[in-house]
C-alpha cells in the first residue's frame, strides 16, 4: 500500500508531504496506481523549482524506491510560496481522487501542526 502524509501549519499551508510503500495493484511495470502517483508527485517537485522558482528539500530511497519526501523551504518570498501552495493542493487533491477509487493501494492523510 502507498502511504502519504501532508503536514500542514497553523494557517493551514502544506509544509512537506511524504509518500511511501508500493500499490501493487497490477504486476511490476503495470501498476497504474503506482504510475498516476510518480507522475502526480515527480510533476508537483518539478513544477515547485520551475514555476516557483525555489528548490524543496527533496529525499529518496534510490535503493529500495517507493519513499518520497519534499519539505518546503522557509526563504521563498510569497509568489513562490503561493505558486508552490497551489502545486501541493493540486497533488494532495490528485492523491485524494485516487486514493477514492483505490482504497485497497493507497491511503492519504494530513496532519495539522499545533
Amino acid at each position: 500500500m502507498i502511504k502519504s502524509s501532508f503536514k500542514r501549519n497553523e494557517a493551514g499551508q502544506i509544509l512537506s508531504f511524504e509518500v511511501s510503500g508500493h500499490a501493487e495493484s497490477g504486476p511490476y511495470g503495470s501498476d497504474i496506481v503506482c504510475a498516476a502517483v510518480s507522475a502526480l508527485t515527480i510533476s508537483t517537485v518539478n513544477g515547485i523549482d520551475a514555476l516557483a522558482g525555489v528548490q524543496p528539500i527533496v529525499e529518496t530511497d534510490e535503493d529500495n524506491g517507493g519513499y518520497l519526501y519534499v519539505e518546503m523551504i522557509s526563504k521563498a518570498n510569497q509568489e513562490q510560496t503561493n505558486i508552490a501552495q497551489i502545486l501541493l493542493e493540486n497533488l494532495l487533491l490528485g492523491l485524494q481522487a485516487i486514493e477514492q477509487e483505490n482504497l485497497d493501494f493507497i491511503q492519504v492523510k494530513t496532519i495539522n501542526e499545533k
